[in-house]
């Protein structure tokens, strides 16, 4: 079947045929590269955002509901974007036009962020000093800081500076996690479903690789650097470098394969993605085709001139038999945008507990991740954000922050390792035994991590981190693509029932992707409160280890269909 439509897809009047062939490793990593410059603009955003608006006056309570504001609006556009990305027919296809307007955001919130304060003062803000020191400040040592006393920062005097970081961190942070989607659909539409796991596990690879270079050159101190010197300081080189690589990753991927145009799919059945639906249907005509050889003479030439509209086929031939041998019923109902938003609302129980399990996961990774920084730099350094610039508690804070980069850079790796183990580990236990045991190592790690805040424990078990967000990059996404590719989700808990109602694979992962934004939002509306009532970053932690109970006892419920 896929030699048959491989070759059809040759036939075209652009080469379609690689949509229908097993695709190599390079491959993989060529479609994955856009996940890379993701994590990168990713690692810049959550190991400085917190630390930048902290450091211009903003209190934590504040903080932490910035990080509200882009939740609100992905996640009522993210689904939308998802049914439309589906019903995209641009000759470009469907994907690939949503990933180049998502990523020319991510490109403008990179320049944005970093560049807010210096835009702001040259605005008039009253709080840009003429050398604003930031996380990379080494000029003096903090035994001669200990004595230092600056200007306390207040938003007032960054109110231009504010505005600015503000509009960077929304357009970076709403449009890096809504760029997730169309590439993972971009991915599995140009993959055959048997390479669907390798897939999503290289993805996932990839992503962990992105976030280690990220966190990695975050942990450096440009400003004893030239370039960091030239480029205006350690916040600016960093987002200057993310920028450079993330262009590059982002070529090579839309370059990387054609898309078959939506057009084209739906005026052509040999031209549309496999499905175990399909596959049945390729089954049944070839029966039928066995039925034909064994008629007579002249039923055999009326029933190819019925099948065929007119065309004659040869006795022998049944692949030309094969591929006209369609009635009208088999050919699937074009799907409008309206049936997709109603696939949004009206879920299959399978969908809806996945999307419960991966919201949970969400919130216990970004309660981890968000202000891990932040974490480190107070109740690891005991330092304090708040301070004036120049100080002793300034600078231990600083240092935290660079060190803090370190575990997230540790907690990217980790999640690169274990993401290629885990088609192994999956084929040597089951889906539902890696998924569970996953988020269960995380939630012990952070529970760790939270009561013993040393520098050892936040390398350590910033390892337990990268385990999540390994599953949150691998496992509801081949369980979604699964699903479509088998058309099969359960309605009763003694069968695996047929889908009945017709919804799009952009949409389904789209509906995945945004619990991002909810548990985001949740997050980010309750943690400034929760650090204000324990009295300690250490907060986070604890939240993120609650989740990850919660998200593990809901993996128990999830479809797996092994």
């Amino acid at each position: 079947m896929l030699q048959i439509r491989e070759n059809h897809a040759r036939q075209q009047r652009k080469d379609y045929s690689h949509v229908f062939r097993p695709k190599s490793y390079l491959d993989f990593i060529r479609l994955s590269c856009i996940v890379v410059a993701i994590e990168l603009a990713y690692s810049a955003e959550t190991a400085f955002v917190s630390p930048i608006l902290l450091q211009i006056g903003v209190d934590h309570k504040h903080m932490t509901m910035v990080w509200g504001l882009s939740p609100l609006l992905g996640f009522f556009i993210s689904p939308i974007l998802g049914s439309l990305s589906d019903r995209c027919r641009s000759n470009l296809g469907r994907r690939r036009p949503l990933l180049i307007a998502l990523s020319t955001g991510i490109m403008m919130g990179l320049v944005l962020v970093p560049y807010g304060k210096i835009v702001g003062g040259l605005l008039g803000d009253r709080g840009m000093s003429s050398e604003s020191p930031d996380a990379g400040t080494t000029n003096t040592t903090l035994t001669n800081l200990k004595q230092t006393e600056l200007a306390e920062p207040s938003i007032s005097n960054h109110v231009y500076g504010f505005v600015f970081t503000i509009l960077g961190t929304i357009l970076l942070d709403f449009n890096a996690d809504t760029c997730q989607t169309p590439s993972r659909a971009y991915l599995l539409d140009v993959c055959i479903p048997s390479d669907h796991v390798k897939a999503m596990s290289t993805f996932s690879v990839m992503a962990g690789l992105g976030g280690t270079f990220g966190y990695s050159i975050g942990g450096i101190d440009w400003n004893s650097t030239q370039i960091g010197l030239f480029l205006g300081g350690n916040y600016q080189t960093v987002f200057a470098i993310v920028l450079v690589v993330f262009i590059i990753c982002f070529l090579i991927t839309v370059t990387s394969f054609r898309e078959i145009p939506l057009d084209l799919i739906e005026s052509d059945q040999l031209l549309r993605p496999l499905s175990r639906t399909t596959i049945q249907k390729e089954i049944q005509n070839r029966k039928n085709i066995y039925c034909i050889k064994e008629a007579t003479s002249m039923e055999l030439k009326l029933t190819t001139m019925k099948l065929s509209n007119g065309n004659q086929a040869k006795n022998g031939d049944c692949n030309h038999v094969t591929l006209k041998i369609t009635s009208g019923d088999e050919i699937e109902e074009k799907v409008t945008l309206r049936t997709y938003l109603k696939s949004i609302i009206f879920m299959p129980k399978s969908i809806r507990v996945l999307s419960l399990t991966n919201l949970l996961c969400h919130m216990a990774h970004l309660s981890y991740c968000l202000y891990f920084t932040d974490f480190v730099g107070e109740a690891v350094f005991g330092g304090d954000p708040s301070a004036p610039e120049g100080t002793f508690k300034a600078a231990l804070y600083n240092e935290g922050v660079r060190f803090g980069c370190y575990g997230l850079s540790v907690y990217a790796f980790s999640c690169s390792v274990y993401s290629s183990l885990m088609e192994r580990l999956i084929s040597w236990t089951s889906t539902k035994t890696v998924y569970f045991g996953s988020i269960l190592i995380f939630a012990s790690g952070m529970l760790a991590l939270a009561v013993w805040p040393t520098k050892p424990g936040v390398l350590i078990f910033s390892m337990c981190a990268g385990v999540i967000y390994s599953c949150l990059f691998t496992m509801p996404f081949i369980l979604i693509a699964k699903y479509h590719s088998q058309g099969c989700f359960k309605m009763d808990p003694q069968e695996n029932a047929p889908l009945k109602q017709s919804r799009g694979l952009g949409t389904d992962i789209a509906i995945i992707s945004s619990m991002v934004f909810v548990g985001q939002l949740i997050v980010s509306l309750s943690m400034g409160s929760l650090i204000t009532a324990l009295g300690s970053t250490s907060a986070t932690l604890y939240a993120a280890s609650g989740a990850g109970i919660l998200a593990a006892l809901s993996a128990l419920n999830v479809l797996y269909l092994d």
